[in-house]
This record gives C-alpha cells, sequence and structure tokens, in this order.
C-alpha cells in the first residue's frame, strides 16, 4: 500500500533511497543536496527557517519526494526538490505530495502558510546536452512544467538567476521562478518573493551575500507587486 508520510528522523532509511531517487530522475546531479546534509538539516530544530522531507512509499521503496523549507517570516514555503519515479508516474503521486508539503508547512506555520516557491529550469533556455540529460533520465522539462501548472504553481514574472552553481561558480540562468500561492491569483508581492529568497539564500550564501542577491532582485523587479503567468508557457 502507499504510504505519504514524513521524515522526522535524521537516521530513517528513507533518506538514504530519497537520494538514489533524486539522482535517477534529475538530470543534474550536482545540484542535487545529499543524504548526509539532508540528515543534518531534518535534525535542526524549527526556527527561522524548518527544513522537511516528505515521501511516497511503496513495499519499502522511496517512490516520490519533495524536501522543502519553511520561511518563518515571510510565512512562504520554498521547495528544493520534488520527483517522483518514472514506474510511478500517473498515479497522483505529485499531487499527493504537493498536499501533503502544504500540510506540513501550515503546521510549522501553527496556521496557514501564504504559498510555495520552486525554482525550475526553462526548457527554452537548456543547451542541447542538457535536453539530452533530461531523455537519458527519461524526463521531460516541458513536461515537468505542465505538471507543476497542474498543481497551481505560476511563473513569477522576474528574470531570475540562482546565485552560484552555474559555469566558473556564476549564477545558474537556465531557471524560472515559480510560486503557488494559497488561492489562485495573478499576481504576488515583490517583497514576499524577495524576503522567501533571502531566508532561502542566507544559510548557503550567508547574509550579507544573500542581501546583495535579493538587492540584484529587487531593482529588476522595478515595483511592489509582480505578475504570475502560466507555468508552462503560452500553450503549455
Amino acid at each position: 500500500m502507499l504510504e505519504v508520510r514524513q521524515v522526522t528522523s535524521p537516521l530513517d532509511p528513507a533518506i538514504g533511497k530519497f537520494g538514489q531517487l533524486q539522482r535517477r530522475v534529475y538530470f543534474e546531479p550536482d545540484m542535487l543536496i545529499p543524504p548526509g546534509v539532508i540528515r543534518a538539516m531534518v535534525g535542526v530544530p524549527l526556527a527561522a527557517r524548518g527544513n522537511f522531507l516528505v515521501v511516497a512509499e511503496e513495499g519499502g521503496e522511496v517512490l516520490g519526494g519533495t524536501l522543502f523549507h519553511y520561511m518563518a517570516r515571510p510565512n512562504t514555503g520554498f521547495s528544493s526538490f520534488m520527483g517522483v519515479a518514472p514506474e510511478a508516474r500517473g498515479r497522483g503521486l505529485a499531487r499527493r505530495l504537493h498536499e501533503a508539503r502544504f500540510a506540513v508547512l501550515d503546521a510549522a506555520a501553527k496556521g496557514r502558510v501564504n504559498g510555495v516557491f520552486i525554482d525550475v529550469v526553462a526548457p527554452e533556455r537548456m543547451s542541447a546536452a542538457e535536453l539530452e540529460a533530461e531523455r537519458r533520465v527519461g524526463s521531460d522539462p516541458v513536461q515537468r512544467r505542465r505538471v507543476f501548472q497542474a498543481l497551481g504553481f505560476r511563473k513569477v514574472d522576474l528574470r531570475y538567476e540562482q546565485p552560484v552553481g552555474g559555469p566558473g561558480g556564476g549564477p545558474v540562468t537556465n531557471l524560472d521562478l515559480l510560486y503557488c500561492p494559497r488561492e489562485p491569483a495573478e499576481t504576488v508581492a515583490t517583497g514576499l518573493v524577495l524576503e522567501t529568497l533571502r531566508a532561502y539564500w542566507t544559510p548557503w550564501l550567508g547574509p550579507s551575500r544573500a542581501r546583495r542577491e535579493v538587492e540584484k532582485l529587487r531593482q529588476r523587479a522595478g515595483g511592489d507587486v509582480l505578475r504570475l503567468l502560466p507555468a508552462a508557457g503560452p500553450g503549455g
């Protein structure tokens, strides 16, 4: 029987299996958070930022999972990873994981979170080598965006860059920032986006660098409100 559950112990063997799942389904393994780091994250008490892992298991195997974080000040979530094994797709696991993620975030917030952010590759900005790597692991970046759109995610109308991880250590420029508001919406407050990213980036960039990167986004935003566009693009 399929079970969707939150992993609460750093010693839970599901963490290692989740790490294996990540490498099976994602084309860029260097961008993944390894099991050893996940164990440390899960063991950190909830404070300004909480770290959570939810998995979908059947017969002792992890068929899907999502690693995500609660940002207390903006009252939002940020998903570092969400994936489903190829043999388990089409069974509604992504939606069950997404709903469980909201439930865990609400519990952390002791109420209702505003929504969940995630950054996802933009198919039109992927190289031929990246597209081939996707094909080898049995994934499709266009279909991935359609799945996120079906779950309620929208594309934040802002040129987004992940600060480090690209060529030569520079920014990653082939990502879009998506947002799933708690209630359907056409816009999102710029301040909510920036405060979420500041909280998300601070642990690995440090406070000063995170503030500088957020300020770059603020200047690009150019206003207090950002449009939310279809996650899959026109006709997607």
